[in-house]
């Protein structure tokens, strides 16, 4: 009898441990919040092959002779429904990236936003966020050329605004957006709304910013040709107020040659409308520039020699005190160190 409650007891505390038991794996199930530091620090030579140091009319990489890029640190915490983001920018290359900013993150964020996924694929992000649209990034890690296109440096860097995120499939993606003005980072100063969206399909994307006066589309994508060769493109058309405007086509054939090396090179044809940008101050300009450039990582660290050659429609480039020239080549030799 004695034994017959001993099992009994047993039987009955096995049962109450069940739940306890199984919220415990649930618990182990569950993915654990992670809190992340990272970043990038570059720096670089560059050299025309001219008269006066001269760079082409894109952003970053325009500083002569030895010269410091950015330092770029980012804290990321990612929990089981929501999390943050924040990074922030020294240099250059950073002053640069956030030339919209004013008062106290002038020069100094380069992201700041929280997000929250409100249900299985839907994710609403607030804050400050690089654009969406374009082929190439503000971190020199994530591209493949150093220096920087046409197409990049006349479109968006970043917006401030909502957004929400929609995984409709697998590999089928849809963002729909409200921002401030382009680069208009801290707060709305100007009272301009802007719309985005962009349309991802199996890792090609449609992409549409517009606001008053303002509309542009843009392609981004690319495909893998072989096991060792890659081909990205970028296509992009945008108009402000009649005929005033840019647009653009660029082609990023890239070649991996060992797990340390690699060569590519980024031919763009870029053309403005009714004096848009810096080609020209007034009339149409267009560009057609050739970047070679091979990169050798070991570990974290990137080495970048680079090879460039802009041609224009028109002499934009000041190769001496008195001469212009309608052509330019140059050499750029960067480092990249990512943690």
């Amino acid at each position: 009898m004695k034994t017959l409650n001993t099992i009994i007891a047993l039987a009955i505390f096995t049962i109450a441990l069940i739940p306890t038991t199984l919220r415990a794996q649930e618990e182990d199930s569950t993915p654990e919040a992670t809190f992340n530091f990272s970043g990038t620090v570059d720096t670089y030579f560059r050299a025309s092959f001219t008269e006066d140091p001269v760079a082409p009319g894109t952003s970053f990489a325009n500083l002569n002779g030895f010269a410091l890029g950015m330092a770029n640190f980012i804290v990321s915490y990612e929990g089981e429904k929501s999390g943050f983001v924040a990074d922030v920018v020294f240099g250059p290359r950073g002053s640069d990236a956030v030339f919209g900013s004013v008062g106290n993150s002038s020069e100094l964020v380069n992201q700041l936003y929280a997000y929250y996924n409100i249900a299985d694929g839907v994710t609403v992000t607030m804050g400050n966020f690089n654009t969406f649209l374009g082929y190439e990034v503000i971190s020199p890690a994530a591209n493949f050329n150093y220096s920087t296109s046409y197409m990049f440096s006349y479109g968006p860097f970043s917006h401030t605004g909502l957004k929400f995120d929609f995984e409709l499939a697998e590999d089928i993606s849809l963002m729909l957006g409200v921002f401030n003005q382009t680069d208009e980072t801290e707060a709305n100063y100007s009272r301009y709304t802007a719309f985005g969206a962009q349309l991802g399909l199996y890792g090609q994307y449609i992409n549409f910013l517009g606001g008053k006066d303002y509309a542009q589309i843009d392609y981004t994508g690319g495909f893998d040709l072989g096991d060792s060769f890659f081909l990205g493109i970028n296509a992009t058309s945008a108009t402000l107020s009649g005929d005033t405007g840019f647009a653009g086509v660029a082609l990023y054939p890239q070649l991996t040659a060992s797990d340390s090396f690699a060569i590519g090179l980024r031919g763009e044809f870029f053309s403005e409308t009714d004096g848009f940008g810096a080609l020209v101050s007034e009339g149409d300009a267009d560009n057609f520039s050739l970047t070679l450039t091979g990169s050798y990582t070991s570990g974290n660290f990137m080495f970048k020699p680079e090879l460039r050659i802009d041609s224009a429609s028109s002499e934009i480039f000041a190769i001496s005190p008195t001469k212009t020239s309608d052509s330019l080549a140059s050499f750029v030799m960067a480092m990249i160190y990512s943690f």
